[in-house]
């Protein structure tokens, strides 16, 4: 007997995949200096090939990829926590977003023929030139029964990893330094990130005097920006072994690694109630000639069919 639609948890079929070491925590002993090394490796690949976009599309995508899991596994939570822009550019909508397992997903809507114009006049756009003019908003999703916590800003600065910094010194008066990169290698895509927070004390050791946090925090952002992309991006060279060559004369502690996967969280039974929404008249409009509703998973471009006799609006 077939399972009805309301009732259907199960996934579509998508990849089972998890990086074990895609994030790993460090700090430098005695400075205020905490971060975060993310490299996704081939789940760069696996969630952007699951969409049809141009590369510069999946070159953004990758980079927010990158930023969200950073920024999720500093936090101590439980849900979601999700990156939102909107813009006028030709990328009008980009989401991505991390639980607290780790688990990624991400969606980029598209203005096709702005997005054709632009690439025709400038083939390698700036991650402003897709996104445009807008807002990024970061939001804490822990559920139903608890409170949101979510900061906007306007977007500023050319990349995404500036746009992020200013959201930071803005919305949360907190000094960050961020790396962003993504790019196709010869293994496939590829992104991973570099989050340096500055913070009061680490590992139980407080900074002595404002003169030498300053001081740490400036050397540590140096050596910082002599990371390379093709570091990041080498799946041969540890997290560790990079990590070293970066900090190892500042004393550095590096913290259990943690995993990130795939995470799309679609089902049957969420968008069944989804369409239970709609009244009857709507339900009959979005119903195609074969009697079908067909809903797309927008983060892992799956197809629902749903049979239009099967859904009944919800009583208001």
């Amino acid at each position: 007997m077939e399972t009805p639609a309301f009732l259907d948890r199960d996934r579509p079929d998508v990849p089972d995949l998890v990086v074990p070491g895609g994030v790993t925590p460090f700090y430098l002993q005695g400075r205020p200096v905490r971060g975060r090394l993310v490299r996704l490796g081939v789940l760069t690949d696996v969630l952007l090939t699951r969409h049809d976009h141009p590369g510069v599309v999946n070159r953004l995508a990758g980079k927010a990829l990158a930023l969200v899991a950073g920024l999720a596994s500093a936090l101590k939570f439980q849900g979601a926590f999700s990156l939102q822009i909107k813009g006028d550019g030709p990328v009008t909508m980009l989401v991505a977003d991390c639980t607290d397992t780790g688990a990624l997903r991400f969606y980029a809507r598209t203005d096709d023929d702005a997005l054709d114009a632009l690439l025709e006049e400038t083939p390698n756009p700036t991650d402003r030139e897709l996104l445009g003019d807008g807002y990024m908003a970061l939001t804490v999703d822990q559920g139903a029964d608890m409170e949101r916590h979510q900061g906007i800003v306007d977007l500023a600065g050319d990349d995404l990893a500036t746009m992020a910094v200013h959201y930071f010194n803005t919305s949360e008066q907190h000094a960050c330094w961020i790396y962003l990169c993504c790019t196709m290698t010869d293994a496939g895509w590829r992104a991973g990130s570099l989050v340096l927070e500055r913070i009061a004390g680490e590992g139980g050791t407080a900074v002595v005097g404002e003169e030498n946090a300053d001081a740490s925090w400036e050397t540590a952002t140096i050596l910082a920006s002599t990371l390379s992309t093709k570091e990041v991006l080498d799946d041969t060279l540890s997290s560790a072994t990079l990590l070293h060559r970066l900090f190892h004369q500042e004393d550095l502690h590096v913290s259990q690694p943690r995993a990130l996967a795939y995470g799309c969280r679609c089902s049957r039974a969420r968008l069944s109630d989804v369409l239970q929404g709609f009244d009857a008249d709507d339900l009959d409009h979005m119903c195609q000639d074969d009697g079908q509703i067909v809903m797309t998973c927008e983060f892992c471009n799956h197809d629902f069919r749903f049979p239009r006799k099967d859904i009944t609006p919800r009583t208001p």
